[in-house]
C-alpha cells in the first residue's frame, strides 16, 4: 500500500510539473519572441551597413536593402509584438514607408539609415523585455521544480513512515496472534491432559484412536485393586503418589510407542500398536512382573501386602471396529478378572 501511494504521488507530481516543462522548452511564447526580434534587428542592421557603405549606392545595393527590410518586416509583424509593444506598429509603418521610398529613390541612403534607428531601438527593447520574461520564466520554473521536489520528498518520507508504522502494527498483531495461538494450543493440550499424572485423559484417548484409522492397535485397561482402602489407610496424598508411580511404571514397561491415559480414579488405559495376541499377552505379563518388582506396599490389601492390578485388554483395527466396541471388549476382560478375584490379566478375542 505504501509503494502504491508513493507511485500515485510521483505520477501526480509528474503531471503537475509537465505543463511547466512544456511551457519552458516549447518553441512558442517568450523564447520565440526574443528570437524573432533578434533576427529582425539583425536584418535591419545589415540594411544599415549597406546604406552606409562607402561603395556607390546602386540598384543592386538598393535591392539588397529592400530585401533585408522585407525580411525584418516579416519577423516583426507578429501578433504578440503588436499586442505587447506599442512601438511595433510605428516600426512597421516606418519600414513600409521606407521600402516604398527606396523603391522610388525618394530618400538618401544616410536618411534611410537614420530612419532605421527607431525600429532597431524598438526591436532592442523587445529583445531585452523578452530576455527579462525568459529570466522570470526560468526563476518561476526553478522555484516550482524545487517546490514539487520538496512535496515529493516530504510525501515519500511520510509514506515511508506510515508504511513503517503499518508494518510495526502488523508485526505486533502477528505476535499477538502467535501468542494467542500458542496459548490456545497450550490450553487444548492441557485440556487433553490429566493434571495429576501428566498423561492423557479420556478425551485424548478418543481423539488419538480416531487419528489412527486403519492401524492394528491394542487397548489395555488397568485398574488398581482396592485403591479406596489404600487411600483410606494412607491418605489421599499417598494415593496420588501411587497414581503417579503407576503412570511411570506403565510408560517404562510399554515403551515409547504406547500412549497412556488416566480415565478417572484408579483406572488407566494404554493404546499401542499390536497385530498379534501373543504380543498383547507379553505386554500384560510384563506389567504384572514389573509391578511385583516395584513392590508398592498396600497395608490394607485383603489378599496381599503389596499393590496389585487387574488388567483387561483387547486387539482391534481402528476404523474397522468402532472404539466403543473395542473398549467394551477390553472392559469385559477387566470385569472377568475382577470377578475372578483380581490381581490378574485377561484378553478377549481379537475385535
Amino acid at each position: 500500500m505504501s509503494f502504491m501511494a508513493l507511485m500515485v504521488v510521483i505520477v501526480y507530481e509528474a503531471r503537475w510539473v509537465y505543463p511547466e516543462i512544456q511551457a519552458y522548452f516549447s518553441q512558442t511564447g517568450n523564447l520565440t519572441g526574443q528570437q524573432l526580434a533578434t533576427r529582425s534587428r539583425g536584418y535591419l542592421q545589415l540594411a544599415q551597413q549597406h546604406l552606409l557603405s562607402e561603395q556607390a549606392f546602386d540598384d543592386q545595393q538598393r535591392q539588397t536593402v529592400r530585401l533585408n527590410l522585407d525580411l525584418a518586416y516579416g519577423l516583426i509583424d507578429v501578433e504578440i509584438y503588436r499586442q505587447k509593444y506599442s512601438c511595433t506598429q510605428s516600426s512597421l509603418q516606418t519600414l513600409t514607408l521606407l521600402t516604398e521610398r527606396l523603391k522610388e529613390n525618394a530618400v538618401t541612403p544616410f536618411d534611410a539609415a537614420a530612419e532605421l534607428l527607431g525600429p532597431i531601438d524598438c526591436l532592442t527593447n523587445i529583445e531585452m523585455n523578452q530576455l527579462d520574461l525568459r529570466g522570470m520564466a526560468i526563476n518561476k520554473f526553478s522555484k516550482s521544480t524545487r517546490r514539487h521536489n520538496q512535496v515529493l520528498t516530504y510525501s515519500s518520507m511520510v509514506i515511508f513512515a506510515l508504511g513503517l508504522l503499518f508494518w510495526l502494527m502488523h508485526e505486533r498483531q502477528l505476535r499477538r496472534t502467535e501468542r494467542a495461538t500458542k496459548q490456545t494450543m497450550a490450553w487444548m493440550q492441557q485440556a487433553m491432559r490429566d493434571p495429576l499424572t501428566g498423561i492423557g485423559n479420556r478425551s485424548a484417548l478418543h481423539q488419538d484412536v480416531a487419528a489412527k484409522e486403519g492401524a492394528a492397535l491394542a487397548l489395555i485397561l488397568v485398574d488398581i485393586d482396592f485403591f479406596k482402602q489404600y487411600n483410606d489407610s494412607l491418605g489421599h496424598p499417598e494415593g496420588d503418589q501411587l497414581l503417579r508411580r503407576l503412570a511411570s511404571l506403565l510408560k517404562h514397561v510399554l515403551g515409547k510407542d504406547a500412549k497412556l491415559y488416566r480415565l478417572g480414579g484408579d483406572e488407566f488405559a494404554a493404546v499401542l500398536p499390536c497385530d498379534e495376541d501373543a504380543i498383547l499377552i507379553g505386554y500384560c505379563e510384563q506389567l504384572t512382573s514389573a509391578l511385583e518388582q516395584a513392590d508398592f506396599k498396600h497395608p490394607t490389601h485383603p489378599d496381599n501386602e503389596r499393590v496389585t492390578l487387574s488388567i483387561g485388554a483387547a486387539r482391534f483395527t481402528a476404523g474397522k471396529t468402532t472404539f466403543p466396541s473395542a473398549y467394551k471388549y477390553a472392559d469385559k476382560a477387566l470385569y472377568q478378572v475382577k470377578s475372578a478375584g483380581r490381581n490378574d490379566w485377561q484378553i478377549t478375542v481379537a475385535a
